[in-house]
């Protein structure tokens, strides 16, 4: 073995920590883009400006919108960099693991199609269905990061339940409950005072009415967290009931105080953390173990 292919080994689950962090970090340097009306700052795509791949002077568009614009493309890279180094370790790993390669190389795909993704919502003028999207695949890339993190000190035999069946069942109603959860809020935030650029057209409801579709699918979110209650209380759950109360009241604050630009970058970075801890809470639930297979004299003793 290398010395760099036992870095890679070694450091693997170093990396995938890092994915988790880099795709729910993206998702809040993304949100900065929007609340400093930095949206276009970059008007086309994959240059920043016709001509120039990094910003330049232009006389309709102001360098700080370029450089945070363009600030958050370059993270992309960065985030590229992190999930390939997922793939190579899972690759190098031996005996190398089916499940762990899989996910490490959605992270990678995920990047690739969110650059496509943030490249049509700046062709389109930031349509808000694109910036949408764009949250969404990220927060999923977030779940399946976590997926993967969980994976590494797991086996590769069949998943077994370590909780009663019915709990199962109402993690995967909370997973699609968060799922609308998370859409509202991108509805909320299109109808918005923060639009990402002055020209970007708005989402045409009002404001209010969907910041009431949002807490309404909080209040089933919150309902669901409390029957999982009743089936678990271990330092998981404690720590997403935790996570949501926060975010929940941090959304209560940043509607009442005209959602005051810092507090949305605060409300994306907590919409993350829920996703994180709703992720950890579904891999603890669950146990993948180690399957041996046996040289045949020891299946035939085990026979005997």
């Amino acid at each position: 073995m290398s010395k760099l292919t036992a870095f890679l080994v070694s450091w693997q689950r170093a990396f995938a920590i890092a994915v988790v962090i880099a795709q729910a970090g993206i998702a809040v340097t993304g949100s900065i883009v929007r609340v400093t009306g930095s949206g276009l700052g970059c008007p086309t795509w994959p240059e920043c400006v016709d001509g120039s791949v990094v910003p330049v002077e232009h006389p309709e568009v102001a360098a700080l919108h370029q450089w945070v614009e363009f600030g958050n493309r370059t993270l992309t890279g960065v985030v590229g960099i992190i999930a390939g180094l997922c793939v190579l370790a899972a690759w190098f790993h031996l005996p190398r693991r089916r499940r762990v390669l899989v996910l490490s190389l959605v992270q990678l795909v995920g990047v690739a199609v969110q650059a496509v993704v943030g490249g049509i919502t700046v062709l389109t003028g930031l349509a808000w269905y694109t910036v949408s999207i764009h949250f969404m695949i990220s927060m999923g890339l977030v779940w399946m990061a976590v997926l993967l993190v969980s994976s590494l000190s797991e086996g590769d035999g069949p998943a077994r339940l370590k909780v009663p069946a019915p709990l199962m069942k109402l993690q995967v109603v909370m997973a699609v409950v968060l799922g609308f959860l998370l859409l509202a809020g991108t509805w909320v935030t299109a109808a918005g005072p923060h639009a990402g650029d002055a020209s970007t057209p708005r989402l045409g409801v009002e404001v209010a009415t969907l910041a009431q579709v949002h807490v309404d699918l909080l209040f089933l979110f919150l309902g669901l967290l409390i029957a999982v209650g009743f089936f678990t209380r271990t330092r998981t759950y404690w720590t997403l009931v935790g996570v949501v109360l926060a975010q929940g009241a941090l959304g209560m604050v940043q509607y009442w105080t005209g959602v005051p630009e810092v507090l949305v970058s605060i409300h994306v970075l907590g919409a993350g953390a829920v996703v994180v801890a709703t992720a950890a809470l579904w891999t603890s639930s669950r146990e993948r173990t180690h399957e041996v297979a046996l040289p045949s004299d020891d299946q035939a003793l085990s026979k005997a």
